[in-house]
């Protein structure tokens, strides 16, 4: 389910069914990487939008947490957003993003961190870039399923 007003609704008569957050990391720049970070955030929103739509009904597509790279409280503000998701009945928390420098940062979260290289799509045709992005939808959904199901009950 999307962060809109008619599928919130659909989220609230069925909140039981739906235990994962999904939360696209999207870097911001200005200066020389404005094209790169462009990218990234084109690829996340296709991305997530396609697992979304394959996982319907299971998981909750957040908006996109957006920050600048040199932000100095990024961390900290993705622990919050991903303890407020907790905090309201979500056992899965997963943080999408092509932005390498969150590797670093990886241990000190606590939740699932999925990091995958960002795919220029500007220079493909429509099938190809279908194609990679089905690809990379199949291998999401594969670390959800392992996560689900080994799940601490």
């Amino acid at each position: 389910m999307r962060w809109t007003a008619k599928e919130l609704d659909m989220y609230s008569q069925s909140k039981e069914y739906v235990d994962t957050v999904l939360i696209p990391l999207v870097p911001l720049s200005f200066g020389g990487e404005m094209k790169q970070t462009g990218s990234m955030n084109e690829f996340l929103t296709i991305l997530s939008l396609e697992i979304e739509k394959q996982m319907k009904g299971r998981i909750l597509l957040m908006p996109s947490l957006q920050y600048l790279h040199n932000e100095k409280d990024k961390v900290e503000r993705l622990k919050h957003w991903a303890n407020e998701a907790k905090e309201n009945n979500f056992k899965h928390v997963f943080f999408l993003t092509s932005d390498y420098e969150w590797k670093k940062d990886e241990r000190e979260l606590e939740n699932h961190l999925i990091w995958i290289p960002a795919i220029p799509l500007e220079n493909l045709e429509i099938d190809q870039a279908r194609g990679m992005i089905g690809q990379q939808v199949l291998q999401i959904l594969d670390i959800f399923t392992y996560n689900w199901k080994n799940e601490k009950k």
